[in-house]
């Protein structure tokens, strides 16, 4: 009887040190939400710009510029001077304000206040960061934000909802180049 429980016992020592075996998984996933959401965004995104030109088009009184990056923007004061522009680390000091596509204020310039930025260091949203990359000291410029390069699915947790474009009144004051 003892043979056969040490037997026993060998066997479940044996049995339990077999390496561990991968598990399948409970549920395959397809990837058709991805391609679902990358649909809804690309339709989104159409339907965006579709809206944004047709306000371009009605505005005559200004000279629209497409950025590389996706959005638009005009000069209401530019410096035609040879002048600095932010580059990477540069500090900048800034105002600006932000409005809907129906011209509603959402933040003005005073609830903003003055704003000093380290370019590309700090937390900006995309779009104003990219705009802010083609000022000059003194100037302010206009800029039409898509929902994407603007605050997009989340919104700003505050006064921007999600997928909402933006019209921000940008005035860049100042710029102290990074010391080499």
């Amino acid at each position: 009887m003892k043979q056969v429980l040490n037997l026993l016992i060998i066997a479940l020592i044996m049995v339990s040190c077999k390496p561990p075996e991968a598990r399948l998984p409970i549920s395959v996933s397809s990837g058709s939400f991805i391609q679902e959401s990358a649909e809804r965004n690309k339709k989104l995104n159409e339907k965006e710009r579709s809206y944004i030109k047709q306000l371009i088009d009605k505005d005559t009184e200004h000279n629209y510029i497409a950025s590389e990056s996706g959005f638009w923007y005009y000069y209401h004061t530019r410096i035609e001077a040879d002048s600095i522009q932010p580059s990477f680390g540069d500090l900048i000091q800034f105002k600006y304000n932000v409005k809907d596509l129906d011209g509603r204020e959402i933040y003005s310039e005073n609830e903003i206040g003055v704003q000093q930025y380290t370019m590309d260091q700090e937390e900006l949203f995309t779009g104003l960061r990219e705009g802010l990359k083609l000022m000059k000291p003194s100037e302010t410029v206009i800029f039409i934000f898509p929902s994407q390069k603007a605050y997009g699915y989340y919104g700003d947790t505050n006064k921007i909802g999600t997928n909402i474009p933006l019209v921000c009144k940008v005035t860049l004051n100042s710029i102290t180049q990074k010391q080499k």
